[in-house]
């Protein structure tokens, strides 16, 4: 009563999916560990090192779009996240450079992301704030502020719901957080 040959193709794209599934997980943690290391490399001002560890998380996500496809990624959670964390160590590397918050050129990246990395780096900019007050330059906090103040005025215009939401009150918060530093730093004086 069972189709044998039927079963045993489900079989085989079974086990392909798994091994696909395996290979992204892989790869997109590394992405993920990597990208966390930039951030640290750049709250301790190693811009060099930051900058080849992004030239190396931008190979391997190039890599996966050309090996599985961005339609089978965008089905990995793992992906997902490891692409989120390089979102944000991204935009931290511009802003430390003195660059743009702007579209990243050669990785298909969607909206979900780019917006998911933003919400994120308020907390990032919050820190390094706090390390440049705390090495004498507090100056540098206004202009993180400035920055993060940036940053909600455009993530207000969109009606994140979910997860994004969640990631939109917590850059919330961060925007608190700078505005209380800012606030101190400014009693001090």
């Amino acid at each position: 009563m069972i189709n044998k040959k039927f079963i045993q193709q489900l079989k085989k794209e079974y086990d392909s999916h798994e091994s696909e599934r395996r290979q992204i997980i892989s790869l997109s943690n590394v992405v993920l560990h990597d990208s966390k290391r930039v951030i640290f490399s750049l709250h301790r001002w190693d811009t060099k090192k930051a900058a080849s560890s992004l030239i190396e998380i931008e190979k391997i996500l190039s890599n996966l779009e050309k090996k599985f496809g961005y339609t089978r990624l965008a089905q990995e959670g793992s992906y997902k996240a490891g692409v989120e964390e390089y979102v944000e160590a991204k935009m931290l590397y511009k802003i430390v450079s003195g660059e743009k918050i702007d579209i990243i050129k050669g990785i298909i990246i969607n909206a979900e992301s780019y917006l998911g990395g933003i919400c994120d780096l308020t907390g990032e900019l919050v820190r390094q704030a706090i390390n440049q007050a705390s090495t004498g330059k507090p100056e540098q906090a206004a202009r993180i502020k400035k920055i993060i103040n940036d940053i909600m005025a455009e993530l207000v215009e969109f009606d994140m719901t979910g997860y994004l939401r969640t990631k939109y009150d917590q850059a919330k918060g961060n925007l608190r957080k700078i505005e209380q530093i800012n606030y101190e730093i400014n009693l001090r004086k």
